[in-house]
């Protein structure tokens, strides 16, 4: 038995990615949004990739490197 997915994943080409880690970035005034950091600023999936996440505003935050990397290691 096999296991479908009920709408397809959106991931987007890195030109289309990169216009909308743009928009995520001014979205959340250019600031991380864990600790305020304005410096070292990333793009994190709320639901990763690897688990069927897409490449979709609601589901990217800003944050800074060193709270990214947390994000990652919990």
């Amino acid at each position: 038995m096999s296991v479908r997915q009920k709408k397809p994943r959106i991931k987007l080409n890195s030109k289309a990615y990169m216009a909308l880690k743009n928009q995520v970035l001014e979205r959340d005034s250019w600031k991380c949004q864990e600790c305020g950091a304005l410096e070292n600023l990333q793009v994190h999936h709320l639901k990763s990739r690897s688990r069927l996440g897409n490449d979709e505003m609601i589901n990217l935050i800003t944050l800074c490197t060193p709270c990214h990397r947390k994000k990652h290691t919990r």
